[in-house]
């Protein structure tokens, strides 16, 4: 690993641009620096470290707010002046608690990949996206933080907001009540519909919160292959 650090060529003080993916869905979530002793310290520990140009230190990412980024993969490019880390993020990788640090759209061209509806005479949000597409829940997180934070006047999910916890808490039972009357009624279309609307409000409540959906799916990833008698037993414990 030491020989991989000479081969890299680090600017003229001593940085290294570093581009930080998901290693899950390859989502780019920020991009940071790193000097030798970073790198010899995300090495070392498996957690991505970088040194914070404004600070002028070396730095643990989710060292203070607990989203951490267990290092997956390490990759660095043909100049070798770039690297890319792949990693398991723990919670939002941006410090605005979105999942990535890139949420913001610039510039879109032709493009039937992703194609965002506002809505807000239907629940706030639609979404039509390819089958494949696997962060929808992440992009409609962002733009639930994005309601959060402008709170516009006509915005049904601004007013869930304003409500309060409670009122969001009322919405979310009641959508998981009509969920389960349709599953009683054996309806497919209707427990499609109202199973969205559920998770719609699940996430209106993650977001009051700022919890990621990112932090629910490794939770079941963790998990996996563990016996639910075994995970309920030691969670009372």
């Amino acid at each position: 690993m030491e020989n991989l650090i000479d081969i890299l060529k680090f600017d003229e003080k001593g940085l290294i641009p570093v581009v930080v993916q998901d290693f899950y869905n390859n989502d780019v979530l920020m991009v940071a620096y790193a000097n030798k002793e970073a790198i010899e310290k995300t090495l070392e520990t498996g957690y991505a470290h970088y040194f914070s140009r404004s600070r002028q230190k070396l730095w643990k990412k989710g060292e203070t707010s607990g989203h951490t980024q267990r290092v997956k993969q390490i990759f660095y490019d043909c100049d070798e002046d770039t690297l890319l880390i792949k990693v398991e993020q723990k919670g939002a990788a941006c410090h605005t608690n979105h999942r990535s640090c890139f949420y913001r759209e610039f510039y879109r061209g032709q493009t039937k990949e992703i194609d965002k509806v506002i809505d807000e005479n239907f629940n706030g949000i639609i979404y039509k996206q390819k089958q494949d597409n696997n962060n929808t829940l992440d992009v409609l997180y962002d733009t639930l933080q994005e309601r959060k934070k402008t709170m516009l006047k006509d915005s049904y999910t601004a007013k869930l907001f304003k409500s309060g916890i409670d009122k969001i808490t009322k919405k979310i039972g009641e959508e998981a009540i009509e969920t389960i009357i349709a599953m009683k009624d054996k309806n497919e279309s209707e427990i499609i519909y109202e199973t969205a609307d559920t998770i719609f409000h699940l996430l209106v409540g993650l977001a009051y919160f700022n919890i990621p959906p990112s932090a629910i799916l490794q939770e079941l990833q963790r998990r996996m292959g563990t016996s639910g008698t075994f995970e309920k037993k030691t969670r009372k414990e």
